[in-house]
């Protein structure tokens, strides 16, 4: 038997709308790190997107590499596995390697090509052991796939996906021909599965590769015992299969995330199959407040509204309010400011929404379907400034606009030469 816990998205170094999060960080490593010793996990799996900017502060890597020698010196069967995700520097998270895997931490971040230019598939693969030292696990441990990284795959479709599919294809044939009757399979990816939910406006999920990047959950066969899953926030099993999941952030990243349960998965292998599925939900340390919890309100009713929060003695939250205006008011934030002023909570962000018609909607709607590839950055510009101030933008503007970018042309074409 083997037990694992399967993490993502920790993005450690994140900043939240100018808060430092590194408290709300040590409370989730501390919490993951007891829950590794109590449950006496064999393996812990880190699917992508370990920190949340491809450079790192010191500060950010620091705490990552005081986590995994805590744990695997506290744990002493404990092995760790890590992919990068679309966050990470792939070559930077799998540099130091040789000294990681001193402490049975292995990292796979770049996709390793052999002489011919064929994928090294044995760099892609991890053996993990039971207590008794088996090797009752065979991981594929595939990071965040870019252009390149996968094999070219002749399709009228889509051919990051088919690539993608044909990546994991590979790696799977090869496992399955060397694996023994009792060992399973754990599939590792960083990637959005068709299906999966992700939240509307939430862009702390950034779209990979243009939005043109879903991959059929297809590619994770019957054959895979477990499929543990990074890069969308909210857990999920993937088109209802038990075994092919997200688990999630372990603290929210964005408000979009306020009701979401953030936590990991625990899987028990036994005989080659996942005989038990677990969720463990995570602390939160601070919470996620809108103003209101609907939709947005008129001025006078929202300065009315955070006079009337309740007191927080504990943590701060931070809050979130959403103003619906007749026209900008300078002075709005201020008012705001001054009604949370002996108010204990962390003004994150205020989101403003302007009155419509229906002209205008239907006009906007109507140019950003056209694509932001068939747009000029003109158009891209008084789209944007239409979207959020729901009038045609200034003649003046625009001639400013274009004077800006004519001479940004012009600075480009002069380097070139």
């Amino acid at each position: 038997m083997i037990r694992i816990l399967h993490t993502a998205d920790w993005h450690l170094g994140q900043t939240f709308f100018g808060y430092d999060r590194t408290e709300e960080h040590k409370v989730f490593l501390n919490w993951l790190a007891e829950e590794i010793r109590q449950k006496e996990i064999d393996a812990l799996i880190i699917a992508g997107d370990v920190f949340d900017v491809s450079n790192p502060s010191a500060a950010s890597q620091s705490m990552y590499y005081q986590f995994i020698y805590r744990v695997t010196a506290e744990n002493p069967y404990l092995q760790i596995v890590i992919v990068a995700g679309n966050h990470d520097s792939a070559a930077r998270l799998e540099a130091p390697l040789p000294l990681l895997q001193a402490m049975r931490t292995e990292v796979r971040g770049v996709v390793r090509k052999l002489e011919g230019g064929e994928i090294d598939y044995d760099h892609l693969t991890v053996e993990l052991k039971n207590r008794q030292g088996e090797v009752e696990l065979l991981c594929m441990a595939v990071p965040f796939l870019r252009q390149g990284d996968y094999p070219a795959v002749q399709t009228e479709g889509n051919p990051y996906a088919e690539g993608v599919r044909e990546l994991y294809a590979q790696l799977l044939q090869r496992l399955w021909k060397r694996r023994t009757e009792n060992q399973a399979i754990l599939a590792i990816g960083h990637l959005q599965a068709t299906g999966s939910e992700i939240a509307e406006k939430d862009y702390s999920e950034r779209t990979v590769i243009g939005g043109l990047e879903c991959v059929s959950p297809e590619a994770f066969s019957e054959q895979i015992a477990y499929t543990a899953l990074g890069h969308i926030h909210k857990a999920q099993r993937v088109s209802g299969r038990e075994n092919v999941r997200y688990a999630g952030s372990p603290i929210p990243m964005s408000f979009a995330e306020k009701h979401y349960h953030h936590g990991v998965v625990m899987v028990t292998f036994d005989g080659g199959c996942a005989v038990d599925i677990e969720r463990l939900e995570c602390p939160k340390l601070i919470p996620l407040v809108s103003v209101p919890n609907g939709e947005p309100v008129s001025p006078e009713a929202i300065l009315k509204a955070l006079k009337e929060l309740p007191e927080t003695e504990a943590v701060a939250p931070y809050l979130e309010v959403k103003v619906l205006l007749e026209e900008p008011e300078p002075m709005l934030r201020q008012e705001i400011e001054e009604a949370l002023a002996d108010k204990n909570y962390r003004l994150a962000r205020i989101v403003s929404t302007y009155h419509t018609d229906i002209g205008n909607t239907v006009k906007e709607n109507e140019n950003w379907k056209r694509g932001l590839q068939e747009m000029s950055p003109l158009q891209i510009a008084q789209s944007a400034f239409e979207k959020i101030y729901q009038v045609e933008m200034p003649v003046e503007l625009t001639g400013l606009f274009e004077e800006a970018y004519l001479a940004a042309t012009r600075k480009e074409e002069e380097e070139e030469e």
